[in-house]
């Protein structure tokens, strides 16, 4: 009897000791790509977020939907020059036009965020197949993909595939303060 309470527990323990180090080793994982929230997190409601943005950008935004690839805005974006790329959503800068490149694939790419505190990343396992959603840190957008290793010569080896409905384009030369979110 004591030796089946003994092994009993025993089993308990070693399995709460394997998860908890699987929870240490996710949170370490991610940690890198995941940084502290940002100051100013961004909440709205359903229909405030409806107000605020285009019907396209709240299908990308806020469904996760995915525009149509070589559409217009992937046009407007492979022709833009020096600048930032900012949430369309909440204004938050993401991208820097230093860290695009095109990757072919029908639309904007980037090898890194711009300003990682304001890029986070979370596994997504819809459509039957595991990849790594990306999405505004401050109002929790969805902005598009992260993929590693595809080959790529950037500094990074990874290509961030974002939805260009879901990014605001400011010029280099223009005051961010003066240009509020669409």
């Amino acid at each position: 009897m004591k030796f089946r309470i003994f092994s009993t527990f025993g089993c308990v323990f070693l399995l709460a000791d394997c998860s908890a180090g699987d929870e240490k080793k996710t949170a370490m994982e991610t940690s890198s790509e995941t940084p502290a929230e940002p100051a100013g997190k961004v909440v709205k409601t359903d229909a405030e977020w409806r107000k605020i943005l285009t019907a396209e950008q709240y299908r990308i935004l806020r469904e996760a939907g995915t525009e149509r690839a070589n559409g217009e805005v992937y046009k407007e974006f492979k022709h833009q020059g020096e600048g930032s790329y900012h949430c369309a959503g909440c204004d938050a800068l993401l991208f820097s036009s230093r860290e695009k490149f095109d990757s072919g694939c029908g639309w904007p790419s980037f090898y890194d965020p711009a300003k990682a505190q304001n890029v986070r990343t979370r596994k997504d396992i819809s459509l039957g197949a595991v990849r790594v959603e990306v999405i505004c840190a401050k109002c929790d957008g969805h902005l598009g993909h992260v993929f590693e290793g595809e080959g790529f010569s950037t500094p990074t080896g990874k290509r961030y595939c974002i939805n260009g409905g879901g990014l605001k384009f400011v010029p280099a030369n223009q005051n961010t303060a003066a240009a509020p979110p669409k």
